[in-house]
C-alpha cells in the first residue's frame, strides 16, 4: 500500500517509488562482524563525546559500504539538532555531486532539551541515512524514497545489526570481560 504521496508522483517516480517498495530486506554484508563497532558508538555516545561518535559511525559506514561494494560516504556528526516550526532534523543524506563525496549528518543531541540522543535511536538515524546511500548506490534507484519497502530495509538492517551487538555483549560477559 503506497504511502499517500505516490499518487501524486509522476508516471517515472511512481515506477522508482514501487521498485524501492518491492526491497524489503537488507541484511549485513556476508562475512562482517559489526558488533564491536556498534559498541564503540554507544560507548561514544554514552560518554557525550562527539569526535568519537563521528569515528566510530564512519567505522560503521565504512566497513558496510566496502561489504556492499558501493562507494564511501562520508559521515558528519555535529552536536545539537537544527529545528524549526515543524520539528527536529534527525539526520541528513547528501548524495554524491559533482565529485564531492557522499555525506551523511547525523546530530547526537535534542535540539530543545540539548539531551544525547538514545543510541537505539541514533544508530536507527545512521542506518536510515546509509539506506538512502544505498538506494542510490547498491540498488541503482534514481531517487529515494521513503516508502514501506525502504523502512523494512532500514528495520531489518538495524536489527541485523544489534543482534551481533548483543550476541557480543553476551559473549563478553560469560567470559568476564569488561
Amino acid at each position: 500500500m503506497p504511502f499517500a504521496y505516490y499518487a501524486k508522483l509522476s508516471p517515472s517516480r511512481q515506477r522508482i517509488y514501487r521498485k524501492s517498495d518491492a526491497i524489503e530486506t537488507l541484511g549485513i554484508p556476508p562475512g562482517l562482524s559489526l558488533g564491536g563497532a556498534i559498541g564503540a558508538i554507544a560507548d561514544a555516545l554514552r560518554r557525550e563525546h562527539r569526535i568519537s561518535t563521528q569515528g566510530s559511525c564512519q567505522s560503521l559506514v565504512d566497513a558496510l559500504v566496502k561489504g556492499y561494494r558501493v562507494p564511501a560516504v562520508r559521515v558528519k556528526v555535529l552536536l545539537r539538532r537544527p529545528a524549526d516550526g515543524s520539528g527536529e532534523l534527525h539526520g541528513l543524506y547528501e548524495p554524491e555531486d559533482d565529485g564531492t563525496r557522499a555525506c551523511i549528518t547525523l546530530w547526537m543531541r535534542t535540539a530543545q532539551k540539548e539531551q544525547v540522543v538514545a543510541f537505539k535511536t541514533f544508530l536507527r538515524t545512521l542506518i536510515h541515512e546509509v539506506c538512502h546511500h544505498l538506494d542510490y548506490e547498491l540498488f541503482a534507484l534514481e531517487e529515494t524514497f521513503h516508502t514501506e519497502g525502504f523502512y523494512k530495509r532500514e528495520s531489518t538492517l538495524v536489527s541485523a545489526l544489534l543482534s551481533q551487538f548483543t550476541a557480543l555483549s553476551e559473549r563478553s560477559i560469560q567470559s568476564g570481560a569488561p
